[in-house]
């Protein structure tokens, strides 16, 4: 099958171990030839634009928030939000915790005050974010009727564990929490994921491409729909053993340019196919 679509993690994938592009990946993304390279995860649009920048691809749609928010040339494609009075029982839930609570909507991201956690996820992705009461946050989304594209709790994993529970017996229908280490939850609508992000951007944005015709990489937990719907699913060396037990293909990890490896050999593979 013809590869048409490359789409990429980010966080534990595409980035190298200081959290960066590496020059190899750079000059590999570069050099496609004539195949869009997406950039999906469950960051916001700020802190996966400067990494379009750096691979030259700030024409190509964004997937955002695990597929929350799908953009192209800053024009919404396809958004989906946690309701806010959803939103709120949660931010209530985690006032009598010591749980970090981060809300995030398009472009915007509040906290209730830069700590420890806040630093850290400003630092990893070079996004800052505005310091507010989340109640002020959410009566202002209220009244502009938001809500939440993703909610990022961070804190003591028996503090989390107590979270999961809550929405397990609550909200088990409406939203899911992925973990992406022991210390974070990312709480996103249930009905999206990577896979339906891809299949609302085929729909909208590539309707001549398959998802059999599509390549993704992937390491985590809300990759796994997205590797077992692609054509070529493949797991990075780092990967959770969850995720390499269900990809058709593995590379090297994320500190060894897998992601550039592979595609380097993937389209060296294929055209000794065409010219044989």
């Amino acid at each position: 099958m013809q590869t048409k679509l490359i789409c990429s993690d980010i966080d534990g994938t595409l980035l190298n171990k200081d959290r960066e592009l590496s020059v190899k990946t750079i000059e590999v993304i570069k050099g496609l030839p004539s195949i869009p390279f997406i950039l999906i995860s469950s960051r916001m649009p700020q802190a996966m634009e400067h990494l379009q920048a750096e691979l030259d691809i700030s024409e190509l749609p964004l997937i955002c928030y695990n597929g929350g928010l799908i953009l192209k040339n800053n024009e919404i494609v396809h958004s989906t939000e946690i309701g806010i009075d959803t939103t709120a029982d949660l931010v209530e839930f985690c006032k009598d915790t010591t749980i970090h609570t981060s809300l995030y909507h398009g472009r915007e991201w509040y906290v209730p005050g830069m700590d420890y956690w806040a630093n850290r996820e400003s630092n990893n992705t070079k996004v800052l974010p505005v310091v507010q009461q989340l109640e002020k946050t959410i009566d202002r989304w209220a009244s502009e009727g938001k809500g939440a594209h993703k909610i990022m709790c961070m804190g003591e994993p028996e503090e989390l564990d107590a979270l999961v529970d809550y929405i397990a017996i609550n909200y088990s229908d409406l939203i899911i929490g992925y973990r992406s280490k022991p210390t974070y939850l990312e709480i996103s609508p249930k009905n999206i994921s990577k896979k339906t992000a891809i299949d609302a951007l085929i729909k909208n944005s590539y309707p001549e491409i398959q998802l059999e015709n599509v390549l993704a990489f992937g390491d985590n937990y809300n990759d796994i729909d997205m590797l077992q719907a692609v054509g070529t699913g493949v797991a990075v060396g780092n990967a959770i053993p969850e995720v390499l037990e269900v990809v058709n293909k593995q590379t090297a990890t994320n500190k060894e340019d897998g992601v550039a490896l592979f595609i380097e050999r993937f389209l060296s593979m294929n055209k000794a196919r065409k010219s044989a």
